[in-house]
């Protein structure tokens, strides 16, 4: 979008990110929730409980589908009117967001799929979903965008298109596993087992809510500056994708883990991988920062087609920053992650609480004293305040379960 459309359709992009991510988040969070059930069931080697926590989960996922279908669609004219989104970006940010939104229930279903399939300790179907979905999405970018010249409708349809493709992949993996294969009976709202799953999966959603909603108050500061500024913002938000990818790999790693050993009582291999997983997300973020740091600018210029440079000098700006702290996101995935697979939300909710206050916070200050790039440091602040509250918590709520 950012070479074959222009900069504009790459801030309105960015315009949209926020409210796009709440409702990923939505997605992400419900059913990341379910998957702890899941595999805390199969590491006990309760088949029977198993296949009904999926049963449940998938009348529950339906349900979610309509309503977050319906809420989105709803919500997108007057969050980019609160947001106080350019006029000269609104329409292009209304546009991406009416399909992407429309296409909540496929998104849904991919990460259902993946949850399940996650629980049982087989990550790389998901992972070869991905990788499919990811090629589909950009052939299909190049085909829509820059030889159809479908412009923003275009980059958003490609998405979905690709997406079901993954779950199409994910649901044919699925359907070989005779443990998991319910019937009639397992399908419905079962009062105690549906209560379970929404007890563990609403605080991930709540968490991730209050995050998004942090996020939207520091886009609306971001809007604030001119199309140019978001345009740089929306180029280094792409990269954040990229810088986090890996730690979100660790967490699902660690939540499944942790959740399985959790279920079996094996408290020692519990704290083994914990260690190991720190340690491995850690090295990793100095990897990442340090490649990011070298050859960030010419990453970002895949993004951007701008002769001045502004926008360039913009994005590299917040990419540097987040590179230098991006240990302390590493480890907020790492023991967020922890804490959900040992079947406590509350304490990652609360942090995406201190997330939000943290974030909104510096906004609202930091431009008041060091300027435009006081919005960059609000990201990390974030990051750090939230990563406080999980490490000591962590420790506290893991001595608690072994000495019960």
């Amino acid at each position: 979008v950012g070479q074959g459309v222009g900069i504009n359709a790459l801030a309105s992009l960015g315009a949209s990110d926020w409210l796009n991510w709440m409702f990923i988040g939505f997605v992400t969070g419900i059913t990341q929730g379910f998957s702890i059930i899941f595999a805390q069931f199969y590491g006990a080697g309760d088949a029977k409980s198993l296949r009904s926590s999926i049963g449940n989960a998938l009348v529950l996922t339906a349900l979610a589908a309509i309503f977050f279908t319906m809420a989105g669609q709803l919500a997108i004219v007057p969050v980019l009117k609160l947001l106080e989104t350019p006029a000269d970006i609104f329409a292009g940010s209304e546009s991406y967001l009416r399909i992407m939104l429309g296409g909540v229930a496929v998104s849904l279903m991919y990460n259902f799929e993946a949850a399940l399939l996650r629980a049982l300790g087989d990550s790389r179907t998901p992972l070869m979903a991905m990788i499919t979905a990811a090629l589909t999405n950009v052939a299909l970018d190049l085909l829509f965008v820059l030889v159809f010249k479908w412009g923003i409708a275009g980059a958003a349809s490609a998405t979905i298109i690709a997406q079901g493709v993954s779950v199409v992949y994910c649901f044919s993996a699925i359907r070989k596993i005779d443990m998991i294969r319910i019937n009639r009976q397992d399908i419905g709202i079962h009062a105690a087992m549906s209560k379970r799953l929404l007890i563990v999966g609403l605080p991930i959603v709540f968490q991730n809510t209050m995050i998004s909603i942090g996020g939207m108050i520091l886009q609306s500061v971001v809007n604030s500056y001119g199309f140019l500024f978001v345009a740089g913002y929306t180029a280094a938000n792409k990269l954040y994708g990229l810088l986090e990818t890996a730690a979100i790999s660790f967490g699902f790693a660690i939540t499944t883990y942790t959740a399985q050993n959790l279920g079996a009582g094996n408290f020692k291999r519990i704290r083994k991988g914990m260690r190991n997983a720190v340690i491995m997300a850690l090295i990793t973020s100095v990897v990442v920062s340090v490649c990011m740091l070298i050859f960030g600018r010419t990453i970002l210029r895949l993004f951007i087609s701008d002769e001045t440079g502004q926008v360039l000098g913009i994005a590299y700006l917040y990419l540097s920053i987040m590179s230098w702290f991006l240990a302390v996101l590493y480890a907020l995935h790492t023991y967020r992650s922890a804490l959900q697979g040992l079947g406590n939300t509350v304490i990652p909710m609360l942090s995406g609480i201190m997330e939000f206050i943290m974030r909104t916070t510096a906004v609202m200050l930091l431009p008041r004293f060091v300027g435009e790039k006081g919005v960059f440091y609000a990201e990390v602040l974030a990051w750090t305040g939230a990563t406080v509250i999980l490490v000591t918590s962590y420790y506290a709520v893991r001595r608690k379960i072994e000495k019960s």
